[in-house]
């Protein structure tokens, strides 16, 4: 096989495909969890919090040359992101497990009542 048919089978596989189409929504999410943050949390909750420290916005936070306030709001994007995986993790794995349950075949009322008869006959 060439080298470029072997490229074209590998990059059109299901995983690769798969693998891009995650990141660019990955991508996505991480803008709207960015804009979540900045936009809604941050003037919301955060506000007494920059009022007291006298600051106007979390990023500008700084004590001394060390500024901490985007390491804040990257805390709170990678927690929110963290957060939001788990669920959907969660909820996908809780999905699966009724499948699998459903999967199972059912024993028929003429099966269970051989195996009913074979384990009498074993006694």
């Amino acid at each position: 096989m060439s080298f470029i048919k072997e490229f074209k089978t590998f990059a059109m596989s299901g995983n690769i495909v798969d693998l891009a189409v995650a990141v660019i929504i990955g991508g996505a999410f991480g803008s709207i969890v960015s804009s979540l943050v900045d936009d809604i949390i941050t003037p919301l909750l955060l506000t007494p919090a920059l009022q007291a420290a006298h600051v106007n916005d979390i990023t500008s936070l700084s004590w001394g040359a060390v500024k901490y306030g985007n390491f804040l709001s990257s805390i709170i994007k990678f927690t929110i992101i963290a957060f939001v995986l788990f669920a959907i993790i969660k909820a996908m794995n809780s999905f699966k497990k009724k499948e699998e349950t459903k999967s199972e075949p059912e024993v028929s009322s003429t099966d269970q009542l051989l195996t009913e008869i074979r384990d009498a006959l074993k006694k």
